[in-house]
């Protein structure tokens, strides 16, 4: 019974590992190769490999160690690089306008001065 248990949490881990993997190289995939380099990040050949590589771990070969390296690779680019991408490319949160992140409904917020 706790094998069985085990088992399906191990696929569940590898399943969503997998899927982080994909979503990653899919966003790799569609963004600009000159954002890659405005943020002064590797370039886009270099991320499709690393993350291409961590899908291809994941499915192709189940060892543990091989899966958390891809799942290293895979944060960096959703912690670090994506980010990064989204800065430069003028992505932001639902921001109009671009604004600072003290700014309200009707305009700036200066402390009450």
């Amino acid at each position: 019974m706790l094998m069985s248990a085990f088992g399906g949490l191990m696929w569940l881990l590898y399943t969503a590992m997998l899927v982080l993997a994909v979503v990653a190289l899919v966003m790799a995939a569609f963004s600009r190769e000159d954002a890659f380099r405005a943020a002064d990040k590797q370039n886009k050949m270099f991320w499709l490999i690393v993350l291409g590589i961590a899908v291809a771990v994941n499915l192709l070969i189940p060892m543990l160690f091989l899966q958390l390296a891809g799942l290293v690779a895979t944060i960096v680019f959703f912690v670090d690089v994506r980010p990064a991408l989204q800065q430069v490319s003028g992505g932001g949160r639902g921001r109009r306008g671009g604004g600072s992140s003290s700014d309200g409904p009707y305009g700036p917020y200066n402390g009450g001065r």
